[in-house]
């Protein structure tokens, strides 16, 4: 199973751009699924994964701020006919990116989702294969700092931490500016440096360990 589904993730990432002719518009297949195939395989160059990386950084834009990836709202367990049994992850890419039975989703546009939510996927996905969907990270820095006439540093550090749970689910933690990763463009903050910043940051490790992030300054 483990390689069948590490087989499913590799052909996300080598043939979605083959495929794209076949696919539906973006209405046609839950946008989630294809956020999870196309993050899985390091999003490769196709217009499913434009759209899919569109809204996975709109989501991070403020207001408000959500989980860019909902696995809850993509069908993980949905069943139809097909000639063998199929995990998950080949589940989902027949259901984004192969012809089949096309899943109803509504034209208007989703309501939000509060930006910490207990919902999860609808399968176990606790296994090492999907460990790039907990690799996710989302830093909401919110920083400042200043030195004030006697010479002390005043600081205001109100940065949160969005990640993921082992089935999916979407929890904010408090954090700092110590804790945002390098690539972010947070200016050193060391001897009291003059700072006011403020962004969202998301990073995250595609399913062969990848590196990849995206920043939001506003």
């Amino acid at each position: 199973m483990k390689h069948r589904v590490r087989t499913a993730a590799a052909a996300a990432a080598i043939t979605v751009s083959s495929l794209v002719g076949s696919v539906e518009p973006a209405q046609a297949y839950q946008v989630d699924c294809a956020i999870l195939l196309c993050l899985a395989g390091g999003w490769p160059a196709s217009a499913p994964c434009a759209h899919a990386r569109a809204v996975f950084i709109r989501r991070i834009t403020p207001w408000p701020i959500e989980p860019p990836l909902q696995i809850w709202r993509c069908p993980m367990g949905a069943s139809f006919t097909a000639p063998a049994p199929l995990s998950p992850m080949e589940r989902m890419y027949d259901i984004v990116f192969r012809d089949g039975p096309q899943l109803s989703v509504p034209r208007d546009p989703l309501p939000l989702v509060r930006v910490q939510s207990d919902e999860r996927a609808d399968v176990d996905i606790s296994g090492d294969a999907f460990d790039f969907v907990r690799s996710i990270r989302v830093f909401h820095i919110q920083f400042s700092q200043r030195q004030n006439r006697d010479g002390d540093c005043i600081t205001s550090d109100s940065t949160r931490l969005g990640s993921y749970g082992v089935q999916g689910d979407c929890h904010w933690t408090r954090s700092s500016v110590a804790q945002v990763p390098p690539a972010s463009d947070l200016p050193t903050t060391g001897h009291c440096n003059s700072v006011s910043y403020r962004s969202v940051f998301v990073d995250w490790r595609d399913h062969d360990g990848n590196y990849g992030f995206e920043e939001v300054r506003y």
